[in-house]
């Protein structure tokens, strides 16, 4: 019996990372967010060093390479496109100004995938090895920066803590997009970032205390508050 796809060592880890996410979402629609965001930084730490495996193996054929390029990016599509999207909507990021941002997140984060797989494409027809610069902010960079963001409910009001969740999407978002030369990180750095993620989880796990939001409430509770005041000064 023949099976498609590769099955070896060099795509474990991407597997796992995608699985990770699945089951993150699963917890984050129970309201489960300490789960969630532990999946999605587990997920980030699996994208970080499922290349470096990969390329332990010197006998890859062009057809296997290939499949790990669009592995790759298919699976950094649910573990930090939809994913970040649907934890923050969960949150609080709703109403039709945080749809708006969701979709635009999700959008942007599709379309740096897709051209990444181009330039991939093209380049190791020239050139082995990895590339050392990435162009706009990778996706990956949310696994780091939402789990960061989602620790500073401890220290702001729930209301900037959702602010920041909007600025997040929309920020992040369009740096997916945007044409700027960003050099890859090192080995140390990444360990570096790793460490700091794995403390803030930490902290999240022992201090965590949001609470998910009424599964029928469509509102926005930041667009409300913006209403109010508009309100009350006129």
């Amino acid at each position: 019996m023949k099976f498609l796809g590769v099955y070896d060592y060099t795509v474990i880890l991407t597997y796992v990372g995608l699985i990770s996410s699945v089951i993150g979402m699963t917890q984050a629609i129970h309201g489960d967010y300490k789960a969630a965001v532990f999946c999605l930084a587990f997920s980030g730490v699996c994208d970080a060093f499922d290349g470096r495996i990969a390329r332990t193996k010197k006998d890859r054929t062009h057809r296997e390479k290939n499949f790990g390029i669009q592995l790759d990016s298919l699976c950094d599509v649910v573990c930090f496109g939809l994913f970040p999207a649907f934890i923050c909507y969960l949150l609080g990021v709703r109403g039709v100004l945080g749809l708006i941002l969701v979709c635009f997140y999700c959008l942007c984060a599709v379309i740096r995938l897709s051209f990444f797989n181009v330039l991939e494409t093209e380049r190791q027809q020239s050139e082995e090895g990895c590339n050392k610069t990435y162009h706009g902010l990778p996706v990956t960079s949310m696994a780091f920066l939402l789990p960061m963001t989602f620790w500073l409910q401890f220290v702001v009001s729930q209301l900037t803590f959702l602010v920041l969740l909007h600025v997040l999407l929309g920020l992040v978002g369009l740096l997916f997009i945007l044409d700027f030369p960003l050099k890859k990180p090192g080995l140390k750095t990444i360990l570096a970032l790793v460490a700091v993620v794995a403390i803030t989880v930490g902290i999240i796990y022992a201090r965590t205390r949001f609470r998910l939001p009424h599964p029928a409430d469509e509102s926005n509770p930041v667009v409300e508050e913006i209403i109010d005041e508009i309100q009350e000064h006129t």
